[in-house]
């Protein structure tokens, strides 16, 4: 494994500017604009998978976004390893708020990250840490350490829910067929603390719709008298949580598993700084479901948040109206046994029956996603724990993260597969926001750590 290790030292240079030219590609999936540009973003990433040393490397169309798929096969007796990850990204809005151009990436100095971060819509939510696996790929080929078959399948529509690739992989279930799924699109506690994730939240999203008049109004000629759509939301978003930050849609809790005081006392050893998590994003104090800690809030217990809100006028200066409409974007976050559809029919049934009468409500459910629990006492968890103390130097946490990534339940009720979550990330890195970043201690140390997941789950595959 140490000629691996110098291929890739060897190649660092080449290795971030080939990420570079992937990150400068808006492969915007939730906008319809940069269409073209997450279709060029999927050729590119098969032509990288070629370069790397994969085969049979084809872009393959679904009603959305294509999947690009490649393998590299050294032997039918080794195991199968099949990679996932997305070249589609968030959109970088408020652009305004980016340092620098978010599809202009450039590396950065952090407190963080003092070898520098590369800044850039992208770069650590997906495109940094799935283009590890291609490099590990190539550094492998290139120095003969290849000991599992790897197959990658990479999407382009992750960040709008996935919705093709269920189809997708109920279609290629034979050449999809593996032993595990590795996943790089989680991440650790700290660079000093490694940590493999767990445990995945799921996902109801909703977009709900508040409809008073005709048309906007005169807010002096109508004003107290006239319903407003804007007020009405607030409330009615207002009552969605009680006192203690419980939400309130009735039978919300019904599923809900609630860990044992052993689980939560296990969970407390991953070690957490409230003050230092306080001063990393600007607050004066962490808020939540009372009777749990924030991290606990963040991973085992589910949530409703508003992630968009609007209505009426909202350009310069004022303008004195009642609108006529109002909207917002709301998600759920779930936890094992919570349905998504099931989540998402009670929050429409309770939002319809909170509305006063002199509104029209409209709910429409966006995309959603199963919760996912995976084993630490399987052979693939073990060969990443061994991996990344290789390359950390101490053993890795087991730890619930508080994402979502649906197809993971899907990966195991279709393909009957299993998922190992070895991300590389820092809660930090501003995934979804202005400076998105990715360390560049992270891109290699997972460069570093995927070749040794290869070695240590091909040799535990044959002893078993």
């Amino acid at each position: 494994m140490s000629d691996c290790s110098t291929y890739i030292e060897s190649n660092r240079d080449r290795f971030l500017e080939e990420l570079f030219e992937l990150l400068r590609i808006p492969s915007i999936s939730a906008d319809p604009a940069f269409a073209s540009d997450v279709e060029r973003c999927a050729q590119m990433v098969a032509n990288q998978l070629t370069a790397a040393g994969a085969m049979q490397v084809e872009i393959i169309p679904t009603e959305g976004y294509p999947v690009v798929y490649g393998e590299c096969m050294v032997s039918p007796e080794a195991p199968t390893v099949l990679v996932y990850g997305h070249y589609d990204v968030q959109p970088a809005d408020p652009l305004e708020l980016w340092d620098s151009p978010a599809f202009e990436p450039v590396i950065k100095k952090t407190e963080l990250h003092p070898e520098g971060a590369i800044f850039a819509r992208g770069a650590c939510d997906d495109k940094g840490q799935f283009f590890m696996h291609v490099k590990a790929l190539e550094a492998m080929v290139q120095s003969d350490a290849l000991h599992c078959n790897v197959k990658f399948m990479i999407e382009g529509e992750e960040e709008v829910g996935s919705a093709h690739l269920e189809p997708f992989l109920e279609a290629h279930k034979e050449k999809l067929a593996a032993d595990i799924v590795l996943v790089s699109d989680t991440g650790i506690i700290s660079n000093e603390v490694p940590s493999i994730t767990v445990g995945l939240r799921g996902l109801s999203y909703v977009e709900v719709e508040v409809t008073g008049p005709n048309r906007d109004l005169h807010s002096g000629l109508y004003g107290g008298a006239a319903p407003n759509p804007i007020n009405i939301l607030c409330e009615m978003i207002a009552s969605l949580k009680d006192e203690d930050q419980r939400i309130t849609v009735d039978g919300f809790y019904d599923d809900v598993v609630e860990l044992s005081r052993e689980e939560r006392t296990a969970m407390a050893e991953a070690p957490f700084n409230e003050s230092e998590y306080r001063k990393s994003i600007d607050i004066g104090a962490v808020e939540g479901e009372s009777g749990f800690t924030a991290p606990e809030r963040m991973s085992i217990r589910p949530t409703l948040d508003v992630n968009g809100i609007w209505g009426g006028y909202m350009g310069d200066g004022a303008k004195t109206v009642i609108a006529s409409k109002a909207s917002a974007k709301i998600s759920m976050r779930l936890v094992p046994n919570q349905d998504p559809d099931q989540i998402t029919e009670l929050f429409m049934k309770h939002f319809e029956r909170i509305a006063p009468p002199s509104v029209k409500v409209k709910i429409t459910p966006m995309h959603g996603g199963q919760p996912a629990v995976t084993p630490t006492d399987s052979i693939a968890y073990q060969a990443a724990s061994a991996a990344m103390e290789s390359t950390f130097g101490r053993k890795p946490v087991p730890f619930r993260g508080g994402g979502s990534i649906p197809i993971v339940a899907s990966f195991e009720q279709i393909l009957g597969l299993k998922t190992v979550l070895m991300g590389f990330g820092l809660d930090s890195d501003a995934i979804h926001s202005p400076n998105e970043h990715y360390g560049v201690f992270n891109y290699f140390k997972g460069i570093e750590t995927i070749p040794l997941f290869h070695k240590h789950f091909a040799l535990m595959s044959q002893k078993q």
